[in-house]
């Protein structure tokens, strides 16, 4: 079995801006995520980005924009030797359709718990929002809070490795 962390994307990876992320130009980094995830990594992490991705429901964007943004994020790390994984995310919207992917609901986690034979009780989420917490709570998986747009290393002595 595998550790991971899971990672929200907005707000925790790029930054949150308060509005969707579906374009290039909206691919702004969290302060200190490279070195944060370079730590990790060091300490035998995976990682799987998973987010709740509503504005495709609403008809803001489509799913070609939310695989660009989720590429070209896992390219940028790539550079600095950090493996994604995978990502995942969760492409309805409560005020349109039912679902049970959608965080804090634990369909994403538990698919991928299953695929890459993930141990939950050495597995983290990681999230900027309470529903991201919930949801890994769920799913058996250690979690942490950060403030939106937080520098990940500022919270690296709470995780366990």
């Amino acid at each position: 079995m595998i550790k991971v962390i899971f990672l929200d994307r907005d707000g925790v990876i790029i930054k949150e801006r308060g509005e969707y992320n579906y374009l290039p130009d909206h691919i702004i980094m969290v302060e200190g995520i490279v070195e944060a995830l370079q730590k990790l990594y060091r300490k035998g992490f995976d990682f799987i980005i998973v987010s709740n991705q509503g504005g495709i429901a609403r008809g803001l964007y489509k799913i070609k924009d939310v695989k660009f943004i989720n590429d070209s994020i896992s390219q940028f790390f790539k550079t600095y030797g950090i493996n994604i994984l995978d990502t995942i995310y969760c492409p309805h919207h409560p005020d349109i359709s039912a679902c049970i992917c959608r965080k804090p609901d634990t369909q994403l986690f538990e698919k991928m718990l299953h695929i890459y034979n993930i141990d939950p009780k050495t597995s983290w989420m990681i999230g900027d929002q309470d529903r991201d917490i919930e949801a890994g709570q769920k799913a058996g998986l250690k979690t942490l809070l950060l403030e939106p747009n937080d520098d990940l290393n500022k919270y690296l002595e709470s995780i366990e490795y």
